[in-house]
């Protein structure tokens, strides 16, 4: 039976080029000259990682944020895989701390939205949470085909690919 699976899996070899690129600009930058301005990625486990981002100003939090961003950019990954919505923590002084998380597999409630999403369509198409992916299996390769297309604009805000498709 054809079958894919729906995935949220960011490219880490570019990730970490875009970090490393981000940190040699930031080294010399004439206006990070003297600051603690920083990008670091911390692989907390396999499947859980983490950009931390500091600087001495809210300003300048914001200017190494976009400077990461641009590198993401050039780089070709995606940067929903990103949640900027944590607040950034005062360090010593008037130092500032950002942690970013990467996102990597589809959660539960993700996939919740994912399956509902496959039933509401009214396609011949199953849907399977199978750890970090959502299994999609149907009889005709069109059907997972128009299947794929409906996820990609359904889950706009998802980073989803799509992987071991097979016939």
């Amino acid at each position: 039976m054809p079958s894919f699976d729906a995935i949220i899996e960011p490219n880490l070899v570019e990730v970490r080029n875009a970090v490393d690129q981000a940190t040699k600009e930031i080294t010399t930058r004439f206006d990070f000259k003297g600051s603690s301005s920083a990008v670091e990625l911390n692989d907390k486990s396999a499947k859980e990682r983490e950009l931390v981002l500091y600087a001495d100003s809210d300003f300048q939090l914001d200017q190494v944020r976009d400077l990461l961003l641009q590198r993401l950019a050039k780089r070709g990954v995606d940067i929903r895989f990103l949640d900027f919505s944590a607040k950034p923590q005062k360090l010593g002084g008037d130092k500032l701390k950002l942690i970013v998380p990467v996102k990597s597999g589809v959660a539960a409630e993700e996939a919740k939205k994912i399956q509902a999403a496959l039933k509401a369509s009214k396609l011949k198409v199953q849907g399977a949470f199978q750890g970090d992916a959502v299994r999609v299996t149907g009889s005709k390769r069109d059907d997972l085909q128009a299947a794929m297309a409906l996820l990609r604009k359904e889950m706009a805000d998802l980073p989803l690919s799509f992987d071991n498709f097979r016939s």
